[in-house]
């Protein structure tokens, strides 16, 4: 189903209101922590708005926090169930949860975006079946910003496209180059794809390939493929600005990471799903109050900066050009030049 006729950032200070809908069930530690960054967000940004989805009395406990005149801000649509991490998610996605909840929320045009903390495929399941994908696209990723010492990574996917094909990598890689060109500022985003080493032709099969793509194609916000990286090239950066990998790696080598910065506050723990037509953040289902007050944060950034849009304006025609019959041949899926 496609839609695509709907509709570590900084930057300068929130303005605007942007109603953001919560999942008030997601996450390890919901619906404490979940409540704990609502109020956090709110605290912060005064033109924020919530829709709070799940049961009413969490979401009481945060308009009983606020003051009185800030209670206007918060809205509540009341669910009682979650999908669970051991739940699956296609099984599961038709019926009433709060994720799903979510994401019928802004469909409604009742929140501009959403925020979950729970089950990623649940949450990139239910945004691609309530708000659909973007034209062209087979399976939308999350994309993460990590900080480097040279300035911010984005690492996609992150735990969508285990089994990844082809397709879906250079999609992928499309998708991230215009994101970090709209929302990280980077001029001619240098891309690159995470393997075992630098050296080309390094890597299984399918990297292989992908990287012959990469290199044949013109990437969106003047992006160029810069080659293969290492897991360490992540970490420190320099040697590119978007690393593309399937959401296996991607979420080990990501949990790894915040393993090895945990307790500095140094990395968001929240990432985008590229692809929907919509203003979606994921946050780690280990996230903590502040964390998704991040999360939360992002999501409005993403509504009042437009990014999602500018986005879908850069990588549109590339998007469905490369699904057409033709965009890549049998000869660029076995490792092979046309």
């Amino acid at each position: 189903m496609t839609r695509s006729d709907r509709s570590p950032h900084g930057g300068k200070p929130p303005s605007g209101v942007a109603r953001i809908a919560v999942d008030l069930l997601g996450g390890d530690g919901a619906p404490a922590v979940v409540v704990d960054g609502a109020l956090r967000a709110c605290s912060a940004d005064p033109d924020l708005h919530l829709v709070l989805v799940g049961p009413q009395a969490a979401a009481d406990e945060v308009i009983g926090a606020l003051a009185v005149h800030d209670r206007e801000r918060v809205s509540v649509i009341v669910v009682e169930s979650r999908i669970g991490m051991a739940d699956s998610p296609l099984r599961n996605i038709r019926r009433e949860s709060t994720v799903r909840a979510s994401a019928e929320t802004v469909f409604a045009g009742r929140a501009h975006g959403m925020v979950s903390a729970g089950s990623s495929g649940a949450a990139v399941a239910a945004s691609a079946h309530v708000l659909g994908r973007l034209g062209g696209v087979r399976r939308p990723g999350l994309a993460a910003a990590l900080p480097t010492p040279h300035g911010p990574v984005l690492l996609a996917d992150v735990g969508v496209t285990l089994d990844a094909t082809m397709l879906e990598l250079v999609q992928h890689a499309v998708l991230s180059a215009a994101y970090a060109r709209v929302a990280l500022g980077i001029a001619e985003p240098r891309v690159g794809l995470l393997s075992i080493g630098s050296e080309p032709g390094k890597g299984d099969r399918l990297r292989r390939a992908v990287s012959i793509a990469l290199s044949d194609i013109p990437l969106p916000g003047d992006g160029r493929y810069v080659g293969l990286v290492e897991g360490h090239d992540v970490a420190r950066g320099g040697s590119a600005d978007v690393v593309i990998t399937d959401g296996f790696t991607g979420n080990v080598l990501l949990k790894g990471i915040e393993g090895a910065l945990r307790g500095t506050r140094d990395h968001e723990a929240a990432a985008v799903l590229l692809g929907v037509v919509g203003d979606v953040v994921v946050c780690h289902g280990a996230a903590t109050g502040p964390d998704i007050a991040d999360g939360i944060a992002l999501a409005a950034r993403l509504h009042r900066d437009g990014i999602i849009p500018a986005v879908t304006a850069l990588a549109d025609d590339l998007l469905t050009e490369l699904s057409s019959a033709g965009g890549l041949t049998i000869r660029d899926q076995l490792g092979e030049r046309s």
